[in-house]
């Protein structure tokens, strides 16, 4: 797989099955996520319709292929929060160590920054090396653990969160961040996408 045809594009419901082939197997053989049956296309793409009405969703493709997809979502739901979320990242097994987790973090970190968003926040299943690495090498800094909060593949497994300021005390906003519609189609917003 070569770098120099990956593109990075706002996720759209048609994705589903491409997200359905990364994730099943993440759902299926690994504590990663806390689901128990994997969700099929169709879920999956309601799933990007519903999360695009607010946040942007990401796919990284070589044309044909979604080899990796990241997505902004609610950390919690009162007001207050208005301005942090949380994100995800999923790779395809085969996509790995190509740049693609990397490439997409990086866009929808500079999305969600360009939005007014102040703080980035990842919940990690623990241990889990490689992810804890990734996050922080793009700044973000452990800040809580929680120990046995859930049971999966016969045992109890902890969940890290990871935090990362985006624009430290000098954001003092007037308003909450847009919703994604509102500006999805800005300039700012298809040059990062093409950075990408």
């Amino acid at each position: 797989m070569s770098p120099l045809v990956l593109h990075t594009r706002v996720a759209t419901p048609e994705d589903g099955a491409g997200l359905a082939a990364i994730y099943a197997p993440i759902v299926r053989d690994t504590p990663i996520s806390f689901e128990d049956v994997p969700p099929d296309a169709a879920e999956m793409g309601r799933r990007v319709a519903s999360t695009l009405e607010r946040y942007p969703y990401l796919v990284r493709s070589d044309g044909k292929t979604v080899l990796g997809y990241a997505y902004a979502t609610t950390f919690r739901t009162r007001a207050a929060y208005d301005w942090s979320f949380e994100m995800a990242i999923y790779v395809h097994a085969q996509a790995r160590r190509y740049g693609v987790g990397r490439s997409l973090y990086a866009t929808l970190l500079a999305l969600m920054r360009h939005a007014g968003y102040r703080t980035a926040i990842a919940g990690i299943t623990l241990p889990n090396p490689e992810s804890e690495a990734f996050h922080e090498s793009f700044g973000f800094r452990p800040v809580a653990r929680f120990a046995h909060v859930g049971f999966k593949q016969g045992r109890w497994h902890d969940v890290g969160f990871w935090q990362l300021d985006l624009a430290g005390e000098a954001l003092r906003p007037e308003a909450p961040p847009r919703p994604w519609p509102q500006w999805k189609d800005e300039a700012e917003v298809e040059d990062l996408l093409a950075e990408g």
